[in-house]
């Protein structure tokens, strides 16, 4: 059942990023499933919730407060797992979101104004502070930040927390990711984390972190909202309130209003999807619709009595969070006092240009402390030098140049110098026709070829170990790298003068290295030296290797171990400036090669999506069986395929000459899961899709 499990996750988050309603907490489902699918799991998060909640109900802030100050302080570390897309926020939109928490728990939201005056009394300070750690586990100076690239982001469940997890009884763990199981995030409460200290952590969708970027001050309130199931706070309606599973949905008018959060000073209620100030259920006057655990959206307060109750939390040894506060660890997480400067860096909004185009954006990500000064220098940048914190920067003449910053805070500098940073592309093309067997190629960073190394690990680079033909191929070293990644390889600009099509050929060879890999190479057409881009190939998993799964590092040693891969390019296509780009994404794979890119001119081509007309999916959705509907303009052999989200053919027909005209072909779709797939027609070399969805 793995397979069809994992798919009806990946169709839910999928669904869920289409929708444009405000998305809610899933902590109380993703519980109960966990608990009710593993019952000794289950027995022993009752165990624990009954010594919780025992400790909870005697608990006394005045007597347990050993603090040195009155305010208890929980290192963060964000980890930020992504996809290359917008969910790779930025440092400052994860601060901003560390500072938005902070304002709820210290009351000192910007909203706080609005707060009806019947709860204005009982708006409490929770004397609980987040801080972003400036030490890693080992003690090493560390930005508080990990960004790793993984196709887990659009799924944002559990899984994710095997990818990195810092010790949970030393830090908050923050998991950001582009879609955190279909819902705005999930916390596990402490009673879980004790028993299953790997899910400890908090998740959350990046377009509900903080106020700026992609999200803002409405979404913002779902961070502190998880932060209060992280400190043992139930949603205010009450369920889930174990040993019993109680679970209500959010806004049940069936529900039964005796069923409480176990907070004293939150009034009964049904819960609200709304800001409706004045409503009221439960026989209540007034529900505190502002509380931090609705789902209103305009939820900015805790009460004092939330207040005693994740302070409990905090002093109980459930799930070590009584050790995050303690100063020991405080000192060895980097938060107890203001940390010294320690790394200079920095990033650009593009690392390739064209000549006097458009500017490059730097940003100072040196940390930590405030800086008293920045030094730029930029090779052959106009300005070459710079004193601002994030200048914008042109490049006049092709090539490759170092950029170098150094920062100062107070008596303390550091320095860091990026050689081949940015890399000027000539927009004057080589002619057609075009070869290209890397045989007399010098630098994969010069004016033919330049490589942009999205992830910093091994990236592409010429090789004599194996090619189709001659002596030299390029290749990634995929085997050795744990890290997944993203790498891109340009070519030269291409002058296209008189040419209304193009033929596209290259050759490439790939092993996998076990079958959960997902490692997947994609071709793309790139206008005006890095403008409009337009994809020619694309190959996943599967569908991407050449050979056998290889468990040793891959070397083809045979031409049965490389595929050739035809694609064309049609006039409206083409522009000045011309040029490939291969995209290879890692994802635990093997190494992969490439050789003999060649380009032709070629007339009166066209495309399949020319030749090939999908009108209907029928049923769409569908459980057992769909109707395609199509049409050709020309007699055409073509193969018909059901690939699922992660690109791996699930389905295949036989293929079939078709005449032209109309079409209708019936799909038995019985064996196949819940979840989302894509109907592929292609002619062998070119396809053509369309999304199919099964529901059951």
């Amino acid at each position: 059942m793995k397979p069809c499990l994992t798919l009806i996750f990946a169709f839910l988050s999928s669904l869920t990023m289409l929708a444009q309603a405000p998305l809610h907490c899933g902590a109380d489902e993703m519980r109960i499933n966990t608990l009710k699918q593993n019952p000794l799991v289950a027995k022993a998060v009752i165990s624990r919730d009954v010594e919780l909640e025992n400790y909870t109900q005697s608990f006394i802030p005045t007597l347990n407060k050993n603090l040195t100050n009155a305010t208890y302080i929980i290192p963060v570390v964000f980890h930020v797992i992504h996809n290359y897309g917008i969910e790779n926020i930025s440092d400052a939109q994860l601060k901003d979101g560390i500072d938005i928490i902070n304002k709820t728990f210290r009351k000192l939201h910007p909203n706080n104004a609005s707060i009806v005056s019947a709860f204005q009394g009982i708006h409490a300070d929770c004397d609980i502070e987040f801080r972003l750690a400036t030490k890693d586990p080992n003690g090493n100076c560390h930005s508080g930040i990990n960004r790793i690239a993984s196709s887990l982001t659009t799924s944002g469940d559990h899984r994710v927390k095997n990818l990195i997890h810092w010790p949970p009884t030393q830090y908050l763990n923050v998991y950001v990711v582009a879609n955190a199981a279909g819902l705005a995030g999930h916390a596990v409460w402490p009673s879980d984390a004790d028993t299953i200290p790997l899910w400890d952590g908090i998740v959350l969708s990046h377009n509900y972190v903080g106020t700026i970027g992609t999200s803002d001050l409405t979404r913002s309130v779902a961070f502190a909202h998880e932060c209060g199931h992280y400190l043992n706070l139930h949603h205010i309606w009450g369920g889930n309130n174990v040993p019993n599973f109680y679970y209500y949905p959010c806004a049940d008018p069936n529900k039964d209003c005796n069923i409480d959060d176990l907070v004293s000073d939150t009034p009964p209620t049904i819960g609200w999807q709304s800001c409706n100030l004045s409503g009221a259920s439960c026989g209540n006057t007034l529900d505190n619709v502002q509380n931090a655990m609705d789902y209103s959206y305009c939820n900015i307060m805790f009460t004092q009595g939330q207040k005693t109750r994740m302070q409990a939390c905090l002093n109980s040894s459930i799930a070590g969070r009584n050790n995050l506060w303690q100063t020991a660890n405080l000192i060895a997480t980097g938060v107890y006092t203001t940390a010294p400067l320690c790394k200079a860096d920095f990033i650009s909004n593009k690392t390739m240009v064209c000549p006097s185009a458009s500017s490059v954006t730097f940003t100072n990500t040196s940390y930590h402390g405030t800086f008293t000064s920045v030094e730029w220098i930029f090779q052959g940048g106009t300005p070459a030098t710079s004193n601002l914190s994030n200048p914008n920067v042109t490049y006049s003449t092709p090539g490759s140049y170092q950029v170098s910053l150094k920062v100062k805070n107070g008596s303390d500098s550091a320095t860091i110098i990026k050689q081949n940073y940015i890399n000027v592309q000539s927009t004057t093309g080589t002619g057609l026709l075009y070869s290209e067997g890397f045989e007399t190629v010098a630098s994969l960073n010069g004016t033919e070829w330049y490589t942009n190394n999205l992830d910093t690990s091994n990236t592409w680079s010429l090789t004599n170990l194996s090619s189709f033909s001659g002596t030299k191929s390029i290749m990634i070293d995929n085997f050795s790298s744990s890290i997944n990644g993203k790498d891109e390889l340009y070519s030269r600009a291409i002058n296209l003068t008189g040419a209304t099509g193009l033929s596209i050929y290259f050759k490439y060879a790939f092993a996998r290295r076990d079958t959960s890999n997902k490692d997947q190479l994609q071709l793309y057409g790139v206008s005006s030296c890095n403008g409009t881009t337009l994809q020619r190939y694309n190959a996943i998993g599967s569908a991407l290797e050449t050979t056998t799964i290889t468990s040793t590092p891959f070397y083809p040693n045979s031409p049965s171990e490389w595929r050739s891969v035809s694609t064309v390019m049609l006039a409206p296509q083409l522009t000045s400036g011309f040029r490939l780009k291969f995209v290879f994404t890692k994802n635990g794979g093997n190494n992969i090669f490439i050789d003999d890119i060649n380009i032709d001119v070629t007339t009166n081509t066209k495309d399949i999506s020319e030749i090939v007309d999908i009108s209907s999916i029928f049923p769409n959705p569908t459980s057992n069986e769909c109707q395609l509907k199509f049409s050709v303009t020309q007699t055409k052999t073509l193969f018909l395929d059901i690939f699922n989200i992660f690109g791996e053919k699930v389905q295949t027909l036989p293929k079939n000459i078709y005449e032209e005209g109309e079409h209708l072909v019936k799909i038995n779709t019985s064996s196949l899961c819940n979840g989302m797939y894509y109907i592929k027609i292609n002619d062998g070399t070119r396809a053509i899709n369309k999304q199919l969805i099964i529901t059951k």
